[in-house]
């Protein structure tokens, strides 16, 4: 994973109204922090910022005026949660060799049997990697699969220098038969039951 160089700000004033004018100059509250080191609070720049974190696990070089650079990684992402833009990040300081765990996205590739229901059970699962060589996914092939096939966390493939960092016997993938019509049928029938029922319980309640 190549490095994303930020050029940070020092930040010396704190609080809500202080983050809301750093939003508004199109900035980024953040806190660097790690290693034994006392938290340093800082400013990105909003859209360099928000390239980098489009990646998951994106490894940044921060450098403040006056300082070391630092290799981090997005810790925390707050997000607003109407328009998606980034609020604040928390980030935490890594080395060069240093072993770090991390989520790793699920990639399905090609096609199971006809008819076949194929359920991701987790949509990313947790490795340890070197800081500075995290994948960017774990890419599992479902290719021919069969009704009744599953993959465990012991089946994947990982890339050079990961492991698994989970029970090895976890589900990650499920194959079973796509449900039939009468079925669904009958689950939505069930469904309304149910729901029709509801009001005459809370009568007798």
């Amino acid at each position: 994973m190549a490095e994303v160089k930020i050029q940070a700000e020092s930040r010396t004033e704190f609080g809500k109204g202080a983050a809301r004018r750093i939003r508004r100059d199109n900035k980024v509250p953040a806190v660097l922090y790690g290693h034994g080191s006392d938290p340093v609070h800082i400013t990105l720049p909003g859209h360099d910022t928000m390239l980098a974190l489009k990646t998951a696990n994106a490894l940044l070089l921060i450098e403040v005026e006056g300082g070391e650079p630092h290799l981090a990684l997005p810790k925390q992402v707050q997000r607003d949660p109407l328009k998606g833009t980034i609020e604040h990040v928390d980030l935490v300081i890594v080395t060069r060799g240093e072993k770090v765990q991390v989520e790793v996205a699920v990639h399905l590739e090609g096609e199971a049997v006809s008819d076949a229901l194929v359920v991701t059970e987790h949509a990313s699962i947790l490795v340890e990697a070197e800081a500075t060589h995290i994948p960017t996914s774990i890419v599992v092939s479902i290719e021919g699969l069969e009704i009744g096939a599953q993959i465990h966390a012991s089946d994947l493939t990982l890339p050079a220098g990961s492991t698994l960092a989970i029970e090895p016997d976890t589900l990650i993938v499920n194959v079973t038969a796509q449900p039939t019509a009468e079925q669904l049928e009958g689950d939505t029938e069930g469904a309304e039951g149910e729901t029709a029922a509801e009001p005459v319980a809370a009568a007798a309640e």
